[in-house]
């Protein structure tokens, strides 16, 4: 009769043969073997996942009994695997989802050189002999080598977990073992041996004197001499979650959450919910919002450590060609659309090579363009300065971020700015959305932003602003004691922008604007915190309000005293801060549409008392 239907009921067929099984042996052509295995076993409808390496084979396939045994046949034709054994077990539904034969540097990961069990393992240790050294009372220690969340399933009696939740921290979790254990007898086993076979010559190296593995591991045992000494079941990898002494399927189920395998009892808890939590993993609605917040932090510090504008790169600023210079040269849409620049400035661009099309080819100014047409202007080898990237996450849900912005850090794209900007680093973090500023804060401004997660929510929130319905509360600190407590400055403020983007009163043809400020503080030294509430969004609002009445805000290098422009657009990290906070804001949450505030911790410079 066949090896694998040895196990089997002659009687009684199941409908689905399990294998599991693993050899370490020398293998050759690997990526001809794979491509043959998987045609091989998807034409018998078998499933499961095959692992091949220069170091062997392990393999987890269910299906028909008589295509398992063909599956068998073909691979001891393979040299090396000639006597290739399996462990099977039976069920009355297919365990897994598909057919996956993969190339892996390791059958097992482990990741320490050295390790060959092709050509040694520890001594193995036999099911039944182990069965009769526990009978006897032999003292003996048995090691789980097994991850954590399969140790809870079940386990020998009085077995010492290793203590890990991946196999690749065995070396680490092995090093604070206690010295004397090095002298102890020790069987190590784990669920069908494979672990145990580099587990062990890593704790003789390690200065362990008397090791065992279990051969063939729980399964093997289970199979041999069922649940003598055994508390529980087995977890394995596939859907069945866990066999029995008997190898028949558990009525366990795992969390999709966290993989914590479930018993029976544990899925009538109200916190299992299939396919998202169980009791292990779930948490309140304040608790996930505290654990994406947290994640949200952790993946900020690697999207701005380095920043990203520290290393030379090139960009490139499209430019796209107007309606009213269809059919002109590229010279007039570019004196068009930057106007700032003269045309010296292009030639000499173009001479350089960075005036190209969208293939990054390099066009002459002469060149005729047509409307809607884009070209790049190339920016070499840039290397931007530092900005503040300590950006915190105050609240996150579908809808919204709300974060608390540092300084110095522009939020959008400009002048010296690409990408160390808060925008891109929001996209980093974010991946595959696309996060919308509702609303802008200046480079050298701290404090409250609301980002929209995505286009339909910034159209629900977008109009609050547009309505003057959101309420922010802002700190300043300005030079300068006002008499009054409360007042106001209601100055229209320019449209268009001036030197280094400055703005300023215009009495003529300014912007209404309009401003309430509220006296915190007088200090000894001269300055006052007030609290600002701009009841229009203009750009410079608050400090261009300031500067006209004769208190400009302290650390502003632009809006100086004496009504003079400076010329530092963002401010450097060493420079004193702008005394500038955006305190809170308070807006109805395009989600549930009730109204709601969040606030930013003041700045040192605030010394609110």
């Amino acid at each position: 009769m066949p090896r694998v239907f040895a196990y089997l009921s002659a009687v009684s067929m199941p409908k689905f043969s399990n294998i599991a099984a693993y050899k370490f042996a020398p293998l050759s052509e690997l990526r001809s073997l794979r491509s043959r295995l998987l045609a091989l076993c998807k034409s018998w409808e078998l499933k499961g996942t095959i692992l091949l390496s220069v170091e062997g084979i392990n393999l987890f396939a269910a299906g028909a009994p008589e295509k398992i045994e063909l599956l068998l046949a073909e691979l001891r034709t393979i040299p090396g695997l000639e006597n290739f054994e399996v462990k099977v077990s039976e069920s009355d539904h297919q365990p897994f989802n598909r057919m996956l034969v993969r190339l892996k540097k390791e059958i097992i990961a482990f990741g320490v050189e050295g390790i060959d069990p092709a050509k040694r393992t520890s001594p193995k240790l036999s099911a039944t002999t182990l069965k009769q050294w526990l009978d006897d009372g032999k003292p003996v220690t048995l090691l789980d080598t097994r991850n954590d969340y399969e140790v809870k399933l079940g386990t020998f009696r009085n077995a010492l977990p290793i203590g890990i939740d991946h196999f690749k921290s065995f070396p680490d979790a092995v090093r604070k073992l206690p010295e004397e254990m090095k002298d102890q007898p020790i069987v190590m086993f784990c669920t069908g041996g494979i672990r145990c076979e580099k587990a062990g010559p890593f704790m003789e190296r390690e200065g362990f004197k008397n090791i065992f593995q279990l051969e063939g591991g729980i399964l093997k045992y289970f199979e041999e001499c069922g649940g003598a000494h055994y508390d529980g079941e087995c977890f394995v990898f596939d859907q069945r979650v866990g066999v029995d002494p008997s190898l028949h399927e558990t009525d366990s189920d795992q969390c999709f959450n966290c993989q914590t395998p479930l018993t029976k009892e544990e899925q009538v808890d109200s916190r299992f919910v299939p396919g998202r939590s169980c009791a292990y993993c779930f948490k309140t609605p304040e608790e996930e919002i505290a654990f994406s917040v947290a994640r949200r932090h952790e993946a900020i510090k690697r999207a701005v450590n380095p920043l990203p504008g520290s290393q030379p790169y090139d960009n490139f600023r499209p430019i796209t060609v107007p309606q009213d210079c269809d059919g002109k040269t590229l010279m007039d849409a570019l004196c068009a659309v930057v106007k700032h620049l003269p045309p010296e400035k292009w030639e000499s661009e173009s001479a350089r090579g960075l005036l190209v099309d969208m293939k990054h080819q390099p066009v002459p100014t002469t060149h005729v363009v047509h409307v809607g047409e884009m070209y790049l202007h190339k920016f070499p080898n840039i290397v931007e300065p530092s900005v503040n990237g300590d950006v915190q996450i105050l609240h996150e849900d579908e809808a919204l971020v709300v974060l608390n912005k540092p300084a110095p850090l522009p939020m959008h794209t400009g002048g010296r700015f690409f990408r160390n900007t808060l925008q891109y680093i929001l996209n980093e973090v974010y991946h595959p959305q696309k996060p919308r500023p509702a609303h802008r804060l200046d480079a050298n401004t701290t404090g409250v932003v609301l980002i929209t997660r995505t286009r339909h929510f910034a159209g629900k929130l977008q109009p609050q602003f547009s309505r003057g319905e959101i309420e922010k509360v802002y700190f300043v600190r300005v030079q300068g004691l006002p008499k009054e407590d409360v007042f106001n400055c209601d100055a229209p403020i320019s449209a268009v922008s001036g030197e280094i983007g400055s703005r300023d009163v215009d009495m003529e043809t300014g912007r209404a604007s309009k401003t309430n400020f509220r006296v915190l503080q007088r200090n000894e030294d001269g300055t006052a915190l007030l609290e600002a509430r701009p009841l229009t969004g203009r750009t410079n609002q608050i400090r261009v309000h300031l500067w006209h009445l004769g208190f400009p805000v302290c650390g502003d290098q632009v809006y100086l005293p004496g009504k003079k422009l400076g010329d530092t657009q963002t401010l450097r990290m060493d420079d004193s801060p702008l005394c500038l906070h955006a305190w809170s804001i308070r807006f109805t949450h395009p989600l549930t549409n009730k109204p709601v505030e969040f606030c930013a911790p003041p700045p040192a410079w605030a010394n609110i008392h």
